[in-house]
């Protein structure tokens, strides 16, 4: 498996909670549309993240980051730092 599967599970799973309309989760999956959540679920759905990775999530970074994929990208190029 590869470490971007290993992510992209990692994240699917942290999304689960937050997930309120069982929506199906994607690369392409958008978490203010597909998911519609407010800044406040963003911000704790970001903590649980660099919690789970040992990573910071930049307010730039965050703002640049629209799907699940660029979610896990953006995991994959903090951990290589």
């Amino acid at each position: 498996m590869s470490d971007r599967q290993q992510i992209y599970d990692t994240v699917t799973a942290q999304i689960e909670p937050f997930n309120k309309k069982g929506v199906s989760l994607a690369d392409a999956t958008t978490f203010q549309g597909d998911l519609e959540w407010d800044s406040l679920t963003v911000m704790d759905f970001v903590a649980a993240i660099e919690d789970e990775f040992d990573i910071i999530i930049t307010m730039n970074m965050q703002a640049e980051i629209e799907t699940v994929g660029q979610l896990v990208d953006a995991v994959a190029k903090l951990k290589q730092d």
